[in-house]
């Protein structure tokens, strides 16, 4: 075959071809999420469906606000689990930043419940023996819980290059703020360096327990009472009884 320098021209480099697939998880997913809004400020958690960003899997998550600025993984892709070395569910989404980010990261999550907001982030990842500093992007998009609250998010997180040594946490080097009610001014991201003072908020406005939902299936908690263990088969009584039979005879 003749070398004519036309062969190479038809190489597609893998790794780049792979770096495009993952940010192209972040515009299925924000697509997504958009065509699940439907005229609405924000979509309901439960209208979720893994089946609809089949590609974005892997890197999407579901946040549940659990205080101001606060909120943990309910569920998360096995990328997250990848970059963190461990299972991420239940964390604060703030331990896969380095400290000095953390109340970007918080101010920057009570835009989303709050007014709420798109949130947007370009990420470095923290230099280290063994831990590359590549880049990632990170995409918050909020929803409503079952109860009509905006306490649940959906996410995106895609580091580019290899992983390394675990856990990787980054900084922050971008960061912008999107308001979806018109009106209300986007945040820059100097801003919420220097903090923002945010309203506080009463006991009867915390997020309630979420209520069973469809889409990404969550974990039940098992049952049981003093008659019967979570397995249904006879236990040993969960407390003391309050009262006992006295007889003559005792």
């Amino acid at each position: 075959m003749a070398n004519d320098g036309t062969q190479d021209q038809d190489i597609v480099s893998l790794k780049s071809y792979k770096t495009t697939m993952q940010h192209s998880a972040i515009s299925q997913l924000e697509a997504y999420w958009h065509g699940l809004r439907n005229g609405r400020v924000v979509p309901n958690r439960s209208d979720v469906d893994p089946r609809g960003i089949d590609r974005a899997l892997e890197y999407a998550f579901i946040l549940e606000r659990i205080a101001p600025g606060m909120a943990r993984f309910r569920l998360a892709g096995m990328h997250l689990n990848d970059l963190m070395g461990m299972e991420v569910r239940g964390m604060p989404l703030t331990s896969f930043f380095v400290p000095d980010a953390r109340r970007q990261v918080s101010d920057a999550l009570e835009h989303v419940f709050e007014e709420p907001s798109i949130a947007r982030f370009d990420l470095l990842a923290e230099r280290g023996i063994g831990k590359p500093q590549n880049e990632a992007q990170l995409l918050i998009l909020p929803l409503k819980s079952d109860l009509g609250d905006v306490s649940r998010a959906l996410g995106c997180l895609v580091y580019d290059g290899e992983i390394g040594r675990t856990p990787r946490r980054f900084s922050v080097t971008e960061m912008s703020v999107e308001p979806l009610i018109a009106g209300i001014e986007p945040a820059s991201a100097p801003l919420l360096k220097t903090g923002l003072t945010l309203k506080n908020r009463r006991a009867e406005d915390a997020p309630k327990p979420a209520l069973p939902l469809s889409g990404f299936a969550e974990d039940k908690a098992p049952f049981g009472n003093s008659a019967t263990g979570s397995d249904g088969k006879p236990g040993k009584p969960t407390r003391v009884p309050w009262l006992r039979v006295v007889t003559s005879e005792d």
